[in-house]
């Protein structure tokens, strides 16, 4: 976990270039061929296995809630080119509601990287890792920046 803290803690905001949104996607239609059961149990297992204070924000049954991960994030990757920023907002808003506080957005980022670089193997390199890192940070930040400004008292 010492290598996500580390480029977590290093990763400039910008945006991402074709050549790692190409990446991204790459990866993702490899991780399409896998069960979406098995990806969201596996991502669910090891952030409630990390952080087990975060299982009391989903439902019991977490077999809808692992096809909701994989679907939100096809539809995401899918729109890496011309990204839908208030829908991403949008998406932001309610996980406020559901109780996602910013610092959930590392501990869930870690979980994702982690499972991703497991179910990839041998097609997780540094530019595939690094790729997916800046996906992530800059989805967080497009889920937070606008509803921070949006709750902040006028």
């Amino acid at each position: 976990m010492k290598f996500c803290n580390l480029i977590f803690a290093t990763l400039n905001i910008r945006k991402m270039t074709t050549d790692q949104i190409k990446l991204v996607k790459r990866s993702w239609k490899i991780m399409m061929g896998i069960d979406p059961l098995l990806l969201g149990e596996t991502f669910y297992s090891k952030l409630f296995a990390d952080h087990p204070e975060l299982r009391s924000l989903f439902p019991k049954e977490m077999k809808e809630q692992y096809i909701k991960l994989t679907d939100m994030m096809s539809s995401i990757i899918m729109r890496l080119d011309h990204p839908d920023q208030d829908n991403i907002a949008e998406m932001g808003l309610r996980h406020i509601q559901y109780g996602v506080k910013p610092a959930h957005y590392k501990m869930v980022g870690e979980a994702m990287i982690w499972m991703l670089s497991k179910a990839l193997g041998s097609e997780w390199d540094h530019a595939t890792a690094t790729a997916w890192l800046q996906c992530y940070e800059e989805l967080t930040l497009a889920m937070t920046q606008k509803n921070t400004q949006r709750l902040k008292p006028n």
